[in-house]
């Protein structure tokens, strides 16, 4: 076999082994999103409960297009099903890309993606159950008396979506500054010569994704700043044990 047969051979497997892999991540997320759709108001339930604490006694939330008290909760389940699948796809794929690296490669990335995960997750329901009714009640709060509030289904999902996405972002500093330091592409004692600008660059994080009030930024910057020294200190003990997990 000469090279050109065995590269159109090699490219041929690869292709068919993503495929594969495609379609087996896509029947994943199809059993998972059935088996969650019965349960489906249940869980549009559970998250706008925090909401419901919120609201004033002759207030609800409401559905100004006919089709949302189906689409919303269907929307929900289905963002539900891939942050669930999401742990089990990437494993999938772990699989297929796996072979290709070094045995010390494959432990820091095994490690890595299990600490990103764990970190979203906790972001997420951080979020949930601090985070949520906090800004909730400020927005309430600050309302005019003669306005009596009433949040639409469709909106309270997009915003509750968004929320937890910005923390499940934030709680994965610990991973950005392990990977950028391990790759060299940032010094880690730029990073620790530089905490004061670290601090200010959370709270400005912070007060653009949360309400205009210090309490709530803090409840932001003041996780954002611990997952960085947590980072740092992941750091620190992967230098130390570096012949272990970096060729």
């Amino acid at each position: 076999m000469n090279d050109r047969e065995y590269i159109t051979s090699s490219l041929a497997k690869n292709l068919y082994e993503i495929r594969k892999l495609t379609i087996k991540i896509v029947i994943m997320i199809l059993l998972a999103f059935i088996s969650l759709l019965p349960f489906a108001k249940n869980t549009y339930q559970l998250l706008s409960a925090p909401l419901q604490m919120q609201l004033p006694p002759n207030s609800t939330m409401i559905a100004t297009d006919i089709a949302s008290n189906f689409m919303s909760p269907f929307k929900l389940n289905f963002y539900l099903t891939l942050m669930l699948i999401m742990p089990f796809s990437l494993l999938e794929v772990w699989k297929f890309i796996a072979p290709a690296l070094y045995k010390n490669e494959k432990q820091l990335i095994s490690k890595l993606l299990i600490l990103s995960f764990i970190l979203f997750y906790c972001g997420i329901a951080f979020s949930y159950q601090l985070i949520l009714p906090s800004i909730l009640h400020f927005f309430i709060y600050i309302a005019p008396d003669n306005i009596l509030p009433m949040t639409d289904i469709n909106s309270y999902l997009s915003f509750c979506l968004k929320l937890f996405l910005v923390f499940g972002l934030a709680f994965e500093i610990p991973v950005l500054v392990i990977v950028l330091v391990l790759t060299g592409m940032v010094p880690i004692e730029n990073l620790k010569s530089n905490r004061r600008y670290i601090i200010v660059g959370c709270f400005g994080i912070a007060m653009f994704v949360t309400p205009p009030d210090a309490l709530r930024m803090a409840l932001l910057a003041i996780p954002m700043y611990i997952l960085f020294e947590l980072g740092l200190f992941l750091c620190n003990f992967l230098k130390a044990h570096e012949k272990q997990y970096i060729s």
